[in-house]
């Protein structure tokens, strides 16, 4: 989901409670904090030597002890305006880094209202190889050892 669709969901839900919703279906408890808003830039080679570059904004999210605070989407709001200078763009990919058993990265899938506030959900991240045609070998077709109906 991009910056720009998180901004427009948060200012036409003013004062909504926020909740985050992991890849398994729990949920970061109520009293998290946004402790930063980041521009991650990732410039590197992938496996067939062709520069790439990515840009993301990551949202620090932290769980203190301070089990009556609530974050609201116009907090967020004000959070995510203060960090445009550093951010340049709202068309940036948005991720949310949370600290579970590990710290982790996930990608922020949906924003959606809800009867109780705004409800991010986030998913899972995934690795690929970018330069397949270069590194995987290139596997039989079905019919060259199978037979015609590639059956095996």
């Amino acid at each position: 989901m991009l910056l720009k669709d998180v901004l427009q969901c948060l200012q036409s839900s003013p004062d909504s409670r926020l909740h985050i919703m992991l890849p398994d279906r729990s949920f970061v408890p109520a009293h998290f904090h946004v402790t930063e808003v980041a521009l991650v830039r990732k410039d590197f080679i992938d496996c067939g030597g062709t520069r790439r570059s990515t840009a993301t904004c990551t949202l620090q999210i932290w769980v203190a002890d301070d089990v009556q605070h609530r974050l609201t989407s116009t907090k967020l709001l004000k959070i995510l305006q203060l960090a445009q200078p550093v951010l340049g763009t709202e068309d940036l990919s948005v991720e949310l880094e949370i600290e579970t058993t590990v710290t982790a990265s996930y990608p922020l899938a949906t924003v959606e209202q809800t009867p109780s506030g705004l409800l991010f959900s986030v998913a899972l991240k995934h690795t690929a190889c970018l330069a397949p045609e270069l590194c995987l070998p290139q596997l039989p077709s079905a019919a060259g050892c199978c037979g015609p109906a590639g059956c095996c």
